[in-house]
């Protein structure tokens, strides 16, 4: 039998004994996965790079993004001499809730973007940056990235830079698979160059740019039919002139007009052609259209002109909505209204439909109290 070493002679260690106290709480415990939200923000840094062009400075991670307005390169041969900031922020409202519903969250973030850049360049601005908030029940890494690839999409299409956000993920908020998205966009614009509706005349021409659908507006009233008529989400219908589903149809992205619009104003550098613009949300033309317009003035749309998309008819339809609240509603397929000296509307309409736009004349300002008349 060899002789023992030291190592033999050890005793074996104590047996600890089970504690019955219960293990310390933790953020992860009570709802909150910082590990998730790491790894979420690992995943969506690709997609703001792919928007930044040479004036983002800072690195990735940093407590708030840089961003220079304007410096003497040759890069840069507009120099703003007198500019104005202009900021706005804005959501999709309810339509998360058909993203979420139908497992589709890659396009619900160009509608967030769409929302707040086509209401900056209406006051005539160049979207510069972006910023998102997304809060949620639990963070999901893949939906966020899926959310934010297409934040990131619609900010390339805006031709502004997705400079930063915020996923805040609060379980006692939010119910089991929610979220919300909003957005907050900054654009400069020259102060002699600023479109108030103030130079909106008598005789004006209203051009009308055509909308994808829906938009993001009057979804509360969409879910609402969708209920009563007990209509499919995944099904096809012949009365929408298309072999998409009815859920693919209402996920279509709000349209982004903005580099269109920005080019159509810097074409004229001199003569302000453009005397005032309209994002058509929620409120439709009836709503919208008088907040380009002086008290004194109208505008005197001719609904003929252009084909309301069939995705309107469906929904009235079904939910036996009147016409009045339709057009109170939604944008009836005219996403964003330009109005434009009259010598200039033919050049102006070309203009943009080369640059992928869908225009038609749809109205005229006349003399009036404020309002939109529809004919």
């Amino acid at each position: 039998m060899p002789p023992k070493t030291a190592d033999n002679d050890l005793a074996d260690p104590p047996i600890t004994p089970a504690t019955t106290e219960p293990a310390g709480m933790t953020y992860a415990g009570s709802g909150v996965d910082i590990d998730a939200g790491d790894e979420s923000a690992r995943r969506i840094v690709a997609h703001m790079r792919r928007t930044y062009g040479p004036r983002v400075l800072g690195r990735d991670g940093a407590f708030a993004g840089c961003f220079r307005l304007d410096f003497n390169e040759r890069l840069f041969k507009r120099n703003y001499r007198d500019p104005v900031l202009v900021a706005c922020t804005d959501g999709v409202g309810t339509k998360v809730k058909l993203a979420i519903q139908l497992g589709v969250h890659d396009t619900i973030g160009q509608d967030c973007v769409a929302m707040n850049v086509n209401d900056l360049i209406v006051q005539g601005a160049e979207p510069l940056l972006f910023l998102d908030y997304i809060g949620t029940h639990k963070v999901n890494p893949a939906n966020i990235e899926h959310i934010v690839k297409g934040v990131a999409d619609g900010c390339e299409l805006a031709g502004c830079a997705l400079l930063g956000g915020e996923t805040a993920e609060m379980p006692d908020i939010y119910d089991k698979d929610e979220y919300d998205l909003a957005g907050f966009a900054v654009g400069v614009v020259e102060l002699s160059r600023v479109v108030d509706g103030t130079r909106v005349e008598e005789g004006d021409v209203i051009l009308g740019l055509e909308s994808d659908g829906v938009h993001s507006n009057g979804f509360s009233l969409i879910r609402a039919i969708l209920r009563e008529a007990k209509l499919d989400l995944k099904k096809t219908y012949d009365a929408l002139e298309t072999e998409q589903t009815l859920g693919q149809v209402l996920l279509t992205p709000t349209r982004i007009y903005a580099k269109q619009v920005v080019s159509l104003l810097r074409k004229y550098k001199v003569k302000k052609v453009v005397s005032g613009m309209s994002h058509i949300t929620g409120g439709g033309l009836v709503d919208n259209l008088p907040r380009a317009l002086g008290p004194d003035l109208n505008a005197k749309i001719n609904t003929k002109a252009w084909t309301v998309p069939p995705i309107f008819k469906f929904l009235q339809q079904h939910g036996r909505v009147e016409d009045a609240e339709m057009w109170r509603v939604f944008n009836m397929g005219i996403g964003y209204c330009v109005i434009v000296r009259p010598h200039f509307a033919e050049s102006a309409a070309r203009h943009l439909e080369r640059k992928g736009e869908r225009v038609h004349v749809i109205g005229k300002v006349t003399k009036g109290n404020g309002r939109v008349v529809m004919s």
